[in-house]
């Protein structure tokens, strides 16, 4: 019998078993590594260390054998580490996640199992409509590294691929400049009694940032132009010694590059790089000097510049030695591999805490932004504005 005036049945009123919280389920990934097909491609996504990581938290690992040449990294230091290595590429293919550096190609994306979670670059300008649509058939879940951001909001494998550029763009200028055929044979250092080398710099991002420190530690002088006085400030702060900044006024550049042993350029736009050198201020240039045009994979900012490989990275063009390679990170293969590593590894960790990649999406705001495709759903509005696709915002997706 109901209590009156009650909106509750007695049945309602007596006491209840508690409901305790159930803990999640801990998932056991299996992560495929292929060996990178793409030209000159040396970099590895997990490092022998990362793969005993991941292992000993009872994941499984299956690398394509040589995947981790490029890098210096042998299959036996692989098995070792608990990875099963195999010379099937299919078979790789076929793990439920897979882990790459470059985006896989089309043919690749055929041996691709339905359901699939991809971790790779995505390279927006460098892809074809043909490459979403083959990911929708396929349903596969993909997210693109170089956007998936930090807690502190930045993006953590593009600023660590920054860095290495940056780095390794005065360490090559160096090179170049030394170089008996090419360089004037001057050292890029300070030499009691002999005039400091002089570099500018053109952007001032990570990358102009990590050249700039390089190039003051090895005693050059560093002039760095940037459009934006906020970079500027932050550059001076993060250096933490007085530099020479400027905004990018014409008669400041050209009297700067016409004193210039070295200029790198490292500074990007929207969608392309903008010209920032004309092909009239190379030419006003001293003969021997170098251009490095860390930019050129989004156009370049030098007027003169032309993409160049890794097996022929240099030209000669107005007496300036031109240096554009598009993937300089990949020189330093093992460098930029263990800093790929150490980004994937605590992704991974998290993702077989939380049971599987749909809980860490679903908490995760940063790994969350990553995400252009789930379960063949296309995600990111970019990918779908640039290539006239439809797509579906991803929290209407992921509650």
């Amino acid at each position: 019998m109901d209590t009156p005036n009650s909106p509750f049945t007695k049945a309602q009123l007596l006491p209840q078993e508690e409901t305790l919280e159930i803990a999640k389920k801990k998932g056991e990934l299996f992560i495929g590594i292929p060996k990178e097909a793409h030209f000159q491609e040396r970099r590895v996504c997990l490092t022998p260390d990362a793969v005993a990581a991941l292992t000993a938290n009872g994941h499984r690992v299956l690398i394509e054998s040589k995947a981790g040449e490029g890098a210096h990294y042998s299959d036996k230091d692989y098995s070792e580490a608990g990875a099963e290595v195999t010379n099937d590429t299919a078979k790789v293919f076929s793990c439920p996640m897979i882990l790459k550096v470059e985006p896989p190609s089309i043919e690749e994306l055929e041996m691709v199992n339905p359901q699939t979670v991809l971790i790779s670059a995505l390279q927006l300008k460098t892809q074809s409509k043909n490459y979403f649509e083959k990911l929708a058939s396929k349903r596969v879940t993909a997210i693109a590294f170089e956007f998936i951001k930090d807690d502190d909001g930045t993006y953590p494998a593009v600023r660590t691929l920054s860095e290495i550029a940056g780095t390794a763009a005065v360490q090559v200028a160096a090179e170049l400049m030394s170089n008996s055929e090419l360089g004037t044979g001057t050292l890029l250092g300070n030499i009691s009694g002999v005039p400091p080398a002089e570099v500018v710099i053109i952007g001032a991002g990570t990358v102009g940032e990590f050249a700039a420190r390089s190039a003051i530690g090895l005693g050059a002088n560093v002039k760095i132009f940037d459009n934006s006085i906020t970079k500027l400030r932050c550059i001076q702060t993060n250096i933490g010694r007085p530099t020479y900044t400027s905004t990018l006024q014409p008669k400041n550049l050209i009297k700067a590059l016409k004193r210039c042993d070295v200029a790198i350029g490292a500074i990007r736009g929207a969608n392309r790089s903008p010209v920032v050198v004309t092909e009239t201020m190379v030419q006003g240039m001293k003969a021997g000097a170098v251009i490095i045009d860390v930019s050129i994979d989004m156009g370049g900012c030098f007027e003169t510049s032309d993409v160049t490989s890794h097996d022929k990275p240099t030209f000669v063009k107005h007496q300036v030695t031109h240096y554009c390679v598009p993937n300089i990170p990949a020189r330093f293969a093992r460098t930029a591999s263990i800093s790929l590593s150490n980004i994937f590894t605590p992704y991974l960790l998290d993702i077989g805490e939380e049971g599987g990649i749909e809980n860490k999406l679903r908490f995760d705001k940063g790994l969350k932004n990553g995400l252009y495709f789930y379960h063949g759903v296309l995600t990111n509005k970019s990918v779908a504005n640039w290539f006239n696709l439809h797509y579906r915002d991803i929290n209407l997706l992921i509650f």
